[in-house]
């Protein structure tokens, strides 16, 4: 089979001081030479795979049609937890089942899902604690030659998926929850403009937690140093932040926080 100039992009949570991102990227360079690899982030917090799922919503749709992800965020390393491939119209998604496709599950049309058990396309032997290297990277290699995929597997239906909350809208006020915190601090809830259009944002306060409902701005300019304050942000949802400040660090934010936009 001949290849084809493919492109895949890599997210995990290995970091860059080990050997674990080299290992993939020469298991996939030894099978398909000619593929572009595209290094999302290797930073996402250990086990993670809330954030691995949110990082991937918000980025994949701005690569090619026919990209392939692979995303290896696997606390489940070694369990019986299956390989999967994930396909819509536009891309075709890598790695473990275990959530972190489940915003992919919510928000695109996906055409099927690939148990991948054809272990002649493994790397053997086949690790306990590295199968980034030697399940998901020749799985991402080889589709991205062009196999067929009804060679690596068989389709499933019941892949694993994390509750995604909804915001609730009552007369006055949206509630929504935190669902991430990006590396300046700043909080991203679930309110997308689907549920705050922009005119109702111009005057709307923020209460998060117990604290003081806090303005909406349009920018980080608008804030006064140390001010607590809201915005949507480039994702399309609402966020807070403080200025030059990390506001998940002051708040002391989890997942799952409740936050209230109060219409006026």
């Amino acid at each position: 089979m001949a290849d084809r100039r493919s492109l895949i992009t890599l997210t995990t949570d290995f970091g860059e001081t080990d050997y674990f991102v080299g290992a993939m990227k020469g298991v996939i360079y030894s099978i398909n030479p000619s593929v572009e690899l595209v290094d999302i982030t290797h930073h996402i917090p250990a086990h993670d795979v809330y954030s691995a799922a949110f990082i991937l919503m918000c980025c994949h749709n701005e690569f090619p049609r026919n990209t392939i992800h692979l995303v290896v965020v696997d606390p489940g390393v070694g369990s019986k937890r299956r390989p999967i491939a994930v396909m819509t119209d536009s891309h075709t998604f890598v790695g473990p089942d275990n959530g972190v496709f489940s915003y992919i599950y919510h928000r695109e049309q996906v055409n099927r899902i690939i148990h991948v058990n054809a272990t002649h396309y493994f790397r053997a032997p086949v690790s306990s604690t590295f199968q980034g290297r030697d399940i998901f990277a020749p799985i991402a290699a080889y589709l991205a030659k062009g196999i067929e995929w009804r060679m690596i597997g068989e389709e499933i239906d019941d892949p694993v998926k994390f509750n995604i909350p909804s915001p609730s809208v009552a007369e006055g006020k949206i509630r929504g929850q935190v669902i991430h915190a990006d590396r300046f601090g700043n909080i991203i809830t679930n309110i997308s403009s689907s549920e705050l259009t922009e005119e109702q944002a111009s005057g709307a306060t923020v209460q998060i937690g117990t604290r003081p409902p806090v303005r909406v701005l349009t920018h980080f300019a608008e804030a006064q140093e140390g001010e607590l304050f809201a915005y949507v942000g480039s994702a399309g949802f609402l966020e807070l932040a403080i200025q030059r400040k990390s506001a998940a660090r002051a708040l002391e934010a989890r997942r799952g926080l409740e936050v209230d936009v109060i219409l006026h």
